[in-house]
């Protein structure tokens, strides 16, 4: 395989967010040998931030300020990078508001490099002007990735987008030696819980207020059950209203009564130590609100080490745990999740079933296939800029 110089524009560790990590998995995966891929990133730095970015991090763009985006598109054509791999939320090249705001065509029309987007977001039957930027989003893109088929059948339809631009490679899991959940839930002072588990960086949205509801009726038979809520606030709330949400948990948890079976680990995890807490849950949840979310790294890490698994159907979820591979409980409903969270410790046959099958799917997608998947793509771009 020959060598291929990769540019990434994207957010990237230290920030803190699902595409930064998604973004050093990805490149973790793609530059492993035999793949002989370099790579060289652009990170997209939030306004006031100043992060100690790993040497990988040649460039920043200034979030939100639409020069910054122009000048890194004519820095990235005199690279010597050959593809530019695009991960986009439109949150991180302007605003969902409405009107929608868009810098993504200030990168673009000064990039002359083939370009390779993976999107983050797709919305169903979009408003017109976010339909128009998706379009030319695309139009300007060699290939489209998206990680679910319905996000790919969506792009056809509502969008229009060609059907072999579009690319469907699966959410990469972390590849995770299987440990008995009883030695690691001795290892971590877990001993003697029933362990639910939700983590992420936390914000509204993400129906953790459902679960806690839940809790009363879960306990009712199985008094032993801990939830345990694992994840710092994220940085753009906590910039708009500090620890509000969390405080409203907290004090809900405290008026339904559950407050000592209720447990706020408020730290950002590094992928081995929230690996562990995983190795160490009965049944991982993400009772989310958002019908039209395409991706969710935590579900993608669940099913990686195979986890009992709860979920409302966003779209991510309903394909990711068909098959049997997980529950799915209805949106904004504490008494649907409770039936769902039942439904597994009352049947441990069922239960053992379930995570049978979540860490085959976990193993089918793990990060090394996906990397491979991802390598194969941009070597296609690459050759046809040369055609």
């Amino acid at each position: 395989m020959s060598q291929l110089k990769l540019g990434m524009v994207s957010t990237y560790p230290p920030r803190e967010d699902g595409i930064a990590t998604y973004t050093r998995d990805l490149l973790e995966a793609v530059c492993m040998p035999p793949s002989r891929v370099t790579a060289q990133i652009a990170a997209i730095t939030d306004p006031d931030a100043f992060y100690a970015y790993p040497r990988q991090v040649h460039w920043e763009i200034e979030q939100g300020n639409p020069q910054s985006y122009a000048e890194i598109g004519r820095t990235l054509t005199q690279a010597s990078v050959q593809v530019i791999s695009l991960q986009h939320e439109f949150g991180l090249y302007g605003s969902w508001g409405d009107p929608l705001i868009d810098h993504t065509p200030m990168l673009l029309n000064a990039l002359h490099k083939p370009v390779v987007t993976t999107l983050h977001t797709v919305l169903p039957q979009p408003r017109p002007d976010i339909r128009v930027a998706v379009r030319e989003l695309c139009a300007r893109s060699t290939r489209v990735v998206v990680m679910v088929n319905l996000a790919a059948k969506i792009l056809l339809e509502d969008y229009e987008i060609e059907r072999d631009k579009v690319v469907t490679i699966p959410h990469g899991v972390p590849v995770v030696r299987p440990i008995p959940t009883q030695q690691m839930k001795r290892a971590l002072r877990l001993e003697g819980h029933t362990v639910i588990c939700t983590f992420g960086l936390l914000s509204r949205g993400k129906g953790i207020e459902d679960t806690i509801r839940a809790m009363p009726t879960i306990l009712e038979q199985y008094p032993e059950v801990l939830y345990l809520i694992m994840g710092e606030t994220h940085p753009q709330v906590r910039k708009v209203e500090g620890e509000r949400y969390r405080a409203e948990l907290v004090a809900l948890a405290r008026d339904l009564g559950v407050s000592r079976q209720v447990r706020f680990l408020n730290q950002y995890l590094e992928q081995k130590t929230l690996i562990r807490y995983l190795q160490a849950t009965d049944i991982y949840l993400t009772p989310y609100h958002d019908r039209n979310q395409i991706t969710s790294g935590t579900l993608a890490y669940a099913l990686g080490c195979g986890r009992a698994i709860v979920s409302t159907p966003y779209v991510y979820a309903g394909e990711a745990l068909a098959e049997g591979r997980g529950v799915l409980a209805e949106f904004e409903s504490p008494e649907s999740i409770a039936r769902c969270v039942l439904l597994y410790l009352d049947n441990p046959e069922f239960r053992a079933q379930t995570e049978a099958r979540a860490l085959e799917y976990g193993r089918m997608t793990a990060w090394p296939q996906v990397g491979q998947e991802y390598v194969e793509v941009f070597q296609r771009a690459a050759q046809a800029n040369h055609v």
